[in-house]
């Protein structure tokens, strides 16, 4: 199930703009009205009734009060939840709400799972081509509303991560991020292991990967790179990522000596 980055923007956005521009046409308002009842500017109007932008929740209450559509503007909102997400990563997203199994490997970054707010807000403020001040903010709550996962009871979800040394080093992990991997590391249901440098293996230096186990039993493998990701519930896919994922967790320090490791970098700063 291979899924590509688009870079079109998504189709809940195209199609609730496209609603947003006939009811507002059908109602004989200008698009300056709804923008100062809504207050932002006519051109951000103009954006998201082309698809451009995402429809702000705001927007589409504002609107379908100005133009009595009757809730039919405002029940958007519930199809455009998924767009906080990446377009490339929604399918991923969602299977790994189903998910009662996910190990993952991590490169360059600490797991989203793991981030801590500050160490999210980052990596999101400083994504180019850089990203509106609303959707920066829905995507970060929406990367922290992501970590109930840790902790979900019903079923609880097996959770395994594996970081390169690399991902430790980097300026942005800064004293409370690696606190926050030591606080997620005591949980019963979680791995977490180091990967040091002097361990690495070929596979270690293919960029990050994930295995997920759905409910239905299901399994899919996600890999993803700087421009293109992929989600794949082919076989032979997901056989080579759990073979390069399970070689990865055998050259990585175990759950303990990886614990006492980030306690030692904790010390050093």
């Amino acid at each position: 199930m291979p899924g590509q980055y688009n870079s079109q923007p998504p189709v809940a956005w195209r199609y609730s703009g496209n609603q947003l521009k006939r009811w507002r046409t059908k109602a004989n308002i200008s698009r300056e009205q709804l923008a100062e009842a809504a207050n932002y500017s006519p051109d951000t109007i103009k954006s998201m009734e082309q698809g451009v932008r995402m429809p702000t929740p705001r927007v589409l209450d504002v609107a379908d009060e100005l133009f009595r559509a009757e809730g039919m503007l405002s029940a958007a909102k519930d199809y455009l939840q998924r767009e906080r997400f990446p377009a490339r990563a929604q399918d991923f997203m969602e299977r790994e709400r189903e998910a009662i199994s996910r190990w993952s490997y991590e490169a360059t970054l600490v797991s989203g799972l793991l981030q801590t707010e500050v160490y999210a807000r980052t990596l999101i403020e400083n994504r180019y081509p850089p990203l509106g001040e609303e959707l920066v903010e829905q995507r970060i709550a929406a990367r922290v509303e992501r970590q109930a996962i840790l902790t979900r009871p019903n079923p609880p979800v097996g959770l395994s991560f594996v970081l390169y040394e690399a991902v430790l080093r980097s300026p942005q992990v800064d004293t409370e991020q690696l606190h926050r991997l030591l606080e997620v590391s005591r949980l019963r249901n979680v791995a977490l292991q180091v990967l040091p440098f002097e361990r690495a293996v070929s596979a270690a230096l293919m960029g990050p990967m994930v295995l997920l186990e759905t409910r239905a039993h299901e399994r899919f493998a996600f890999t993803e790179g700087p421009f293109a990701s992929e989600l794949s519930a082919d076989p032979g896919v997901v056989n080579r990522v759990t073979e390069r994922i399970s070689m990865i967790r055998t050259q990585a320090l175990s759950p303990a000596e990886s614990a006492r490791f980030i306690e030692g970098m904790v010390d050093r700063q």
